[in-house]
């Protein structure tokens, strides 16, 4: 936490300096802190594996941030404020109310507390708040109030939520990287498109939210989903069809129906091998923000900002992304004669996390065809960014399937967290290829 009062200094110092600064700290942490009796700060994890991994990778998290945001270091300070004080009061306050008594367990995840994960919202939110505007003078031209006061509190709130994700993945990664991640959606809203589509908005809200009521409900009785996969979902519904209209909303119901049939396919093959999806193929809450979350954001920021094509390219690419690596991982599981890892092209069995199969892979990539075909077809896209898309879905699936062979086994990243990565990789590889 004191070493989150260095943010201060993102005022005066130009990027080249934060982010030389920042060099100087890992350096620092890594060579001459175990040399002036810094061993004291290590955790008995970080004692077992000879060296500390949290107090290297905050340094590195913040040079990161300032290597991507090089121009609005006010994003710098307010992400490293949640990381700092957010992170470092939850676990104050999470183990004062403990020692009490007076500190109930999260549902998801027991090793984290509803006071902990308060405490991180509230002083986070708080600390980044106060950066944000401490550093705004800097920036030009400086961000609007607004922004300086809601964006930083939106951000410490889904940080807190991602810092109770049940994974071993360090929290100097996944806070700073997920705060800045609201920041930058958030710096691109614009009051102009904003009030543009107010009347859309309008218009398609009390649609969205009947057609979604139904559909999920429908959903749950055919035990297509789970009851928090019912709520998730209808929520992630409501807002697509809110931006998009019914195109955007069919483009999601039919990416969610090939996604069903591919997991029920071979169901009977999966269930013998052990390797069948648990609830009997049911979605939950988290598989909707898994697969749905990237184009969830999309559809927000075609509405909210100028970059409307763009963010619907990139919506188009995350569903059909999600969309085409359940159908590769179902029918691989299903189908597949031999699976391999990408990573040592070893063979392996299937339902291996990270394993992939040549009969998967085809059927991905037909399927990644045929729905940014859809998403062409219902206007949501143009005909000339389908190979594109079917190129970043195709690298998702890629970079999810090496992260899968080296990290999930251990835990570091769950199966959740590799579909939202896979999705956001795909958005990303294609809308730089268009």
């Amino acid at each position: 936490m004191g070493s989150g009062l260095f943010a201060l200094l993102l005022r005066t110092l130009t990027w080249w300096q934060a982010a030389a600064a920042a060099v100087t700290a890992l350096a620092f942490n890594i060579i001459a802190l175990p040399l002036i009796g810094g061993r004291r700060l290590y955790r008995p994890v970080d004692e077992a594996r000879g060296f500390p991994l949290g107090i290297l990778l905050y340094p590195l998290s913040v040079l990161l941030l300032i290597l991507i945001f090089p121009n609005r270091l006010d994003i710098v300070a307010a992400a490293w404020a949640i990381l700092a004080f957010g992170d470092g009061m939850a676990t104050l306050v999470g183990q004062r109310l403990a020692a009490r008594g007076a500190n109930a367990p999260l549902s998801w995840n027991r090793d984290k507390t509803i006071g902990g994960t308060a405490a991180f919202i509230v002083f986070g939110g708080a600390a980044a708040v106060a950066l944000e505007l401490w550093t705004r003078p800097a920036v030009v031209p400086p961000p609007p109030l607004t922004f300086a006061i809601a964006a930083p509190i939106a951000a410490a709130i889904v940080a807190a939520f991602i810092e109770t994700i049940p994974s071993r993945l360090d929290d100097n990664i996944s806070v700073p990287a997920g705060a800045g991640a609201v920041l930058w959606i958030a710096s691109l809203v614009d009051a102009g498109a904003l009030h543009a589509s107010r009347a859309a908005i309008a218009a398609h809200l009390p649609w969205a939210i009947g057609v979604n009521a139904i559909v999920s409900y429908l959903g749950y009785r055919a035990r297509t989903v789970s009851m928090s996969g019912t709520i998730g979902g209808a929520i992630v519904g409501t807002i697509i069809f809110t931006a998009g209209g019914w195109r955007a909303w069919l483009m999601l119901f039919v990416t969610f129906a090939i996604a069903s049939m591919a997991s029920r396919s071979g169901l009977k093959r999966k269930v013998l091998l052990g390797i069948a999806e648990e609830r009997g193929g049911r979605r939950g809450a988290g598989n909707a923000i898994a697969n749905c979350g990237v184009a969830t954001i999309a559809a927000i920021v075609a509405v909210t900002s100028v970059h409307s094509m763009a963010a619907w390219l990139a919506f188009v690419a995350a569903l059909t992304a999600g969309g085409s690596d359940t159908v590769a991982s179902e029918i691989g599981k299903a189908w597949g004669r031999s699976t391999f890892l990408i990573t040592t092209w070893s063979r392996v069995r299937p339902g291996t996390p990270g394993a992939m199969s040549l009969e998967g892979t085809a059927a991905g990539i037909v399927a990644a065809l045929g729905l940014a075909s859809v998403g062409v077809a219902l206007g949501l896209t143009v005909s000339g960014a389908v190979i594109a898309i079917v190129i970043g879905a195709t690298v998702g699936a890629l970079v999810e399937s090496a992260l899968g062979a080296t990290l999930e086994g251990p835990g570091i990243l769950n199966n959740d967290m590799l579909n939202f990565i896979n999705t956001a990789v795909a958005a990303a590889v294609t809308l730089a290829l268009a």
